[in-house]
């Protein structure tokens, strides 16, 4: 089969497109022909050593996938021929993967292939930190960093599944045309943003942050919370890691809340089914519906890893390998 390989941790132009023996599947494993396969961020900083995962290249990279099940365990839930999404964590750049079958989850005929790739990673992660980290409810405001990306975009549709308002912050006015179509209620530039949500909210401030961007925005966000509020930190894709004077969160009493995803169901790989079932009822409506980006055939998955390392990307970016 052909697939992506990284063979030395040269940034992601250094990946090659190579045949590779099929997978074999275990006991427990799902073996999926792959339709589409999402582009995430961990997928560029394994391309350079700098994921907290490190495998010793050569590997496979690639965490999400949609497609169609080839063979399936007795009592895992799944037939040939089923259509499926799964986070396979690695292997998923390719035209097969085998995948442990709690990573494998039912994908609605309304979703296209390429719709279904764009949900493991991005609108699992979100689901984790706005419902079960930042107890967001129906009534409150959340304002999302990043809101033109992969995580920026699932977090303001799951707010807006969740009737939360919604205030999206960007650095463009190409992004700030996806943050729109993704259901954002407000958009507002990244420079000055604090200015601007004290506007938007009267001068009480936001219930929740969400920020998957980290770097010098950091301390205007704690800002920008509401008395009692709460911060997410999902991720730094801004490149540095903020630190953060507790005295900040005494006197406003507010919380800096970590939402590390993988770090939780590693440990309980059975809860990546409940979430999926508990967005099932979302998906089938309609809300949401993953904003899709640049689409790229599988040979030209280096220029996809390009396109999210240089911070171009308009919504998710997937691989097409079928």
């Amino acid at each position: 089969m052909r697939a992506v390989h990284v063979t030395r941790l040269d940034g992601p132009k250094a990946v090659e497109i190579v045949d590779l023996p099929e997978p074999e599947p275990g006991a427990d494993q799902v073996l999926i022909d792959v339709h589409a396969a999402g582009v995430a961020f961990p997928d560029v900083l394994l391309t350079r050593g700098l994921y907290q995962i490190k495998p010793e290249p050569p590997f496979v990279p690639g965490s999400e996938v949609a497609g169609v099940v080839r063979s399936a365990p007795e009592g895992s839930g799944f037939a040939p021929g089923d259509r499926v999404a799964a986070f396979p964590a690695f292997g998923g750049f390719a035209e097969r993967v085998a995948v442990d079958a709690r990573l494998v989850f039912a994908l609605p005929d309304r979703l296209s292939f390429e719709s279904g790739a764009a949900l493991p990673m991005n609108y699992l992660t979100v689901h984790f930190a706005l419902s079960r980290r930042g107890r967001l409810r129906a009534d409150e405001t959340v304002l999302v960093h990043g809101a033109a990306g992969g995580v920026g975009t699932a977090a303001i549709q799951y707010a807006r599944a969740l009737g939360a308002r919604v205030i999206a912050v960007v650095s463009s006015d190409a992004k700030a045309e996806v943050a729109r179509r993704a259901g954002a209620h407000d958009v507002v530039p990244v420079d000055g943003f604090r200015q601007a949500v004290d506007g938007l909210t009267g001068g009480r401030g936001v219930d929740l942050v969400v920020d998957p961007v980290g770097g010098d925005r950091f301390t205007d966000s704690l800002r920008s919370l509401a008395t009692e509020g709460r911060l997410l930190v999902i991720g730094f894709t801004g490149g540095e890691i903020p630190t953060v004077r507790v005295n900040r969160l005494l006197l406003n009493n507010i919380e800096v809340i970590g939402a590390s995803w993988g770090g939780f169901w590693l440990r309980r790989p059975d809860y990546l089914r409940e979430q999926w079932n508990e967005l099932l009822p979302h998906l089938e409506a309609g809300r949401p519906a993953p904003p899709l980006g640049a689409t790229y055939a599988l040979d030209d998955t280096a220029d996809a890893l390009a396109e999210l390392d240089e911070r171009r990307a308009l919504g998710k970016v997937v691989v097409r390998v079928r």
